[in-house]
């Protein structure tokens, strides 16, 4: 196997920053740019916020254990609901409803929050024979724009007793196609159901395991009626887990109680990174990596192979995976997630690779001038080569290498996932070594 001319594997940098193992002349080294803090999971599992322009190495593993560094580029991001970690009412949260419906108590020091703080809130329903639940944003008013996707998320623990082991989350009462909810088990780490009264094709549910008895559970859904509601994210406890949407009164028990954190509610249809907030929406900007004016020795020019190991989030939105371009979209190489296909394009030819699970992959792109056009080749996880002619003309420079990011100079087509390596090769790879290099 021939040796890449740029390798990088996210282990060194500083702020603005990302070094490259090959080479090691500092050639092929990437500016980072991220205008805000933004939060990562650390080499000991928690969530924890980094400064502006430091690229976000992430630890977090599937399971809830930790896993190599990867790096997280995401696109710019928004929470609106506020107070996120502090559920009471002296922060808009609301817990009655004109009756006594749970009790919170913030700051518990019998768990850990996702973060490593003792910052977690204990939830119990209150004795009455009636429905426990509470919400956010209960003070303000969020508006909601019809037709645009959301996802409500929230961290979540089993605690104990009967109304202590599942949880259901919801959203803002009749804002969204069918009335959408969600049932979780936090015992076995599954979701339990997913239901709306009419069909909505982005509803969709997520349990992801953090750690230390700790899942992330999150609800995709439409909204299908504009307006501003002082409602954001409805977390309800539950005795049962067929309960429907706002759960089935019971009579509570004042020691039970199940322990819930950071609670985001987002436009997209997946769950990003953690942005914590006070009294106030609060904006995560977006990662930006790139290379420009690269050296003629990292890109092959009149022919050349792009590698990634890279996660997947299933979504509907085009996402730049690795580019190489001369700076503009009239002249561009790419790998790029679009329509719920993985691609491999050439100016605005595509071959598709089809449409990954969620999870890691490994990916092997190689290009060769043809005449005035090209040939494409490619393999995901070891499968047989694809390969394609591009219908124009083969790009004329390369100079430019973005990882994550479209490939002129706007913030946008962002992916959104980890990336746990990147490689360029000058030279294309034949389809054994594209198959070998992209093997699991």
């Amino acid at each position: 196997m021939p040796t890449p001319s740029l390798l990088i594997v996210p282990a060194r940098f500083k702020t603005g920053r990302l070094y490259s193992q090959i080479p090691t002349s500092g050639a092929g080294d990437f500016t980072v740019t991220r205008a805000t803090a933004a939060t990562r999971v650390n080499a000991s599992g928690y969530i924890e916020s980094v400064a502006s322009g430091i690229p976000r190495l992430d630890y977090f593993a599937s399971g809830g254990t930790v896993g190599c560094p990867a790096l997280l580029v995401e696109p710019s991001g928004q929470n609106l609901a506020i107070n996120s970690q502090t559920w009471d009412s002296s922060n808009s949260w609301q817990l009655s409803d004109g009756s006594g419906r749970v009790t919170v108590a913030t700051a518990t020091s019998g768990t850990l929050a996702p973060d490593g703080t003792s910052t977690a809130n204990a939830i119990t329903p209150t004795s009455g024979n009636i429905t426990h639940y509470l919400y956010s944003n209960a003070s303000g008013s969020i508006s909601y724009v019809s037709g645009t996707v959301y996802t409500i998320s929230a961290f979540f623990k089993k605690g104990a007793g009967d109304s202590g082991r599942y949880i259901q989350i919801a959203t803002a009462n009749l804002r969204f196609l069918g009335n959408p909810y969600a049932n979780f088990d936090l015992e076995l780490g599954t979701t339990l159901t997913l239901s709306g009264s009419v069909a909505d094709s982005n509803r969709v549910s997520r349990i992801q395991n953090y750690g230390n008895g700790w899942y992330r559970c999150s609800l995709t859904a439409t909204c299908g009626s504009a307006g501003s509601t002082a409602v954001g994210i409805i977390a309800v406890l539950l005795t049962a887990d067929t309960n429907a949407r706002a759960g089935t009164a019971f009579a509570g028990n004042t020691s039970d109680y199940i322990f819930g954190w950071g609670a985001q509610l987002e436009t997209g249809s997946v769950a990003t990174s953690y942005i914590p907030t006070t009294t106030a929406a609060v904006t995560r900007n977006a990662d930006v990596i790139s290379l420009s004016g690269a050296v003629s020795g990292c890109i092959g020019q009149t022919e050349g192979t792009m590698y990634a190991e890279f996660e997947i989030r299933s979504e509907s939105t085009t996402r730049r995976l690795l580019t190489l371009s001369d700076g503009s979209q009239l002249n561009r190489i790419m790998l790029v997630y679009s329509s719920n296909a993985l691609r491999a394009q050439m100016q605005s030819t595509t071959i598709s690779l089809g449409n990954p699970a969620d999870g890691y992959h490994k990916v092997a792109f190689a290009y060769q001038q043809s005449g005035v056009s090209g040939t494409l080749f490619a393999s995901l996880d070891g499968g047989a080569v694809v390969s394609g002619t591009t219908a124009g003309t083969f790009p004329s420079v390369l100079n430019t290498i973005n990882v994550g990011k479209i490939e002129d100079t706007a913030t946008t087509s962002q992916w959104n996932a980890r990336i746990r390596s990147a490689a360029i090769y000058t030279s294309r790879l034949t389809n054994a070594e594209l198959i070998a290099l992209s093997t699991l």
